[in-house]
């Protein structure tokens, strides 16, 4: 198995899950890829709505500057906070019944955020969409493992699906601007998610790899509860990080965290192995997935908004912009599927971080100029870089754990995305609010994005490095 050695692969737990594995129906390769391809565009659609949405829901919905980040954070708290266990549950107890669940509950919690009237209704529903999202993609990479049971098919089929990440970053919002209000956008949205539950309840095969047991609610309410208070921990440290309740949220995220390590060590079917914590190929995967949502996805989530306020840009021209970062992602992630025999998953990853900090220095400077055509040769690099990263993130986060838990490997991964997801977006945030002008703290942001994906570039090659 990739990424783990013979005495991890061939442990009785690992044989017995093996011989546990089981299909209800005969499997339709194309149809499953189709579906959970379309599946994960539609939530990517619904994640990155409110990046050119921003300031006018915050404006009906009176939201301040001060709890902007909530708006954008709500989802992928959400996904970070449920993807771990909804991957063991899907594994356990049916991928298809667990993606079905998800693909309904997005369209109905998508819906209920178009019609909220203030703030904490639309970060609820966000963060409910989170949750539904996160059912979707922990279940999807599962369910193309079960269809795509070859090496070469499944090089296939999470190449494509990770083009469809790109792709749904890079048509949400454009969805979202062309519309005339948010709350119609959302609708759309909503809508398009109930049609593919209706469509997957007749294309869909079920796999399940059970391991008996029952489902790890004390971890996974330990963990939730500790995103929780990192995230409030974050979003209020904008306003000072030696405040008394900052330190406290904090504090309690350690706990709770201590708490989740001692469950999952107890427990008989826990969301996540703390083995595979020793294998490099897993690390490499959880530390990919975290510095893409901390370099990446922290610093495009506000970026929108920030060309909206600074450079008087619509949100469909915004929009338009942002086209050329996603868009360039999504078709050099279709492509990264024919590097594999020439160049590793992890390889990718550093390639993909280095590029994306040469692109945040390009555009230093540019806010202040006032001019957005300064930015075109850093959305071009960054798309570049982030095509890269979102093809071989999904490839290594099945490859680097046993093939029956693939879908609490993708989980892992994406857990650890979201959560640097959440972080980013509060880090961005309080880094360009927090000089004298946006243009000035957004060149204090673009340099720390730089930063960590450097960081990352280097960490990814480390652990390549020191594999066994």
């Amino acid at each position: 198995m990739t990424g783990l050695d013979s005495s991890t692969a061939t442990t009785p737990a690992a044989t017995a899950v093996r011989g546990a594995t089981t299909r209800d129906a005969p499997v339709r390769p194309r149809a499953t890829l189709a579906l959970t391809s379309a599946a994960t565009a539609v939530t990517l659609m619904t994640y990155t709505a409110p990046m050119v949405t921003l300031p006018g829901t915050a404006t009906a919905l009176h939201t301040p500057l001060s709890a902007q980040a909530w708006l954008l954070n709500g989802t992928p708290l959400g996904l970070a906070a449920v993807l771990l266990v909804a991957g063991s549950l899907a594994d356990d107890y049916g991928r298809r019944r667990i993606f079905l669940a998800g693909t309904l509950a997005l369209g109905l919690t998508t819906a209920l955020g178009a019609l909220s009237t203030s703030t904490w209704q639309f970060t609820l529903a966000r963060i409910a969409q989170g949750a539904a999202s996160a059912a979707i993609l922990a279940s999807s990479l599962g369910l193309l493992v079960a269809a795509f049971p070859s090496p070469r098919g499944r090089l296939h089929a999470t190449g494509v699906w990770g083009a469809f990440v790109s792709g749904g970053i890079a048509v949400g919002p454009l969805v979202a601007g062309a519309l005339p209000t948010w709350r119609l956008a959302y609708g759309v949205l909503g809508a398009a998610a109930v049609v593919l539950a209706a469509l997957g309840t007749r294309a869909l095969a079920e796999s399940r790899a059970p391991r008996g047991g029952r489902p790890d609610i004390p971890g996974a309410l330990a963990f939730g509860l500790a995103l929780v208070a990192l995230v409030a921990a974050l979003t209020l440290g904008r306003d000072g990080w030696l405040r008394a309740p900052v330190g406290l949220l904090l504090a309690a995220a350690v706990l709770l965290l201590a708490v989740f390590a001692a469950v999952e060590h107890r427990t008989r079917t826990p969301m996540i192995e703390l083995g595979l914590l020793r294998h490099v190929p897993f690390l490499a995967s959880a530390a990919g997935g975290l510095f893409t949502g901390l370099a990446v996805i922290g610093t495009f989530s506000f970026l929108p908004a920030l060309l909206q306020q600074v450079l008087h840009l619509s949100p469909i021209r915004t929009a338009w912009l942002l086209l050329l970062w996603s868009g360039l992602s999504f078709l050099v992630a279709l492509q990264v599927k024919h590097l594999a025999g020439r160049i590793a998953p992890r390889a990718q990853l550093a390639v993909g971080f280095a590029l994306h900090a040469v692109a945040v220095l390009t555009m230093l400077g540019a806010l202040a100029s006032g001019s957005w055509t300064r930015l075109l040769p850093g959305l071009i690099i960054s798309g570049i870089g982030s095509g890269l990263l979102n093809g071989a993130l999904p490839l290594l986060a099945v490859d680097s754990v046993p093939r029956e838990r693939a879908a609490m490997g993708s989980g892992a991964q994406q857990t650890l995305r979201y959560i640097g997801s959440c972080a980013g977006v509060a880090l961005t945030i309080a880094l360009a609010t927090s000089s004298h002008t946006l243009a000035s703290g957004t060149n204090t942001a673009l340099l720390v994005s730089a930063g960590l994906a450097l960081v990352g570039a280097v960490l990814v090659g480390v652990l390549r490095e020191r594999r066994r």
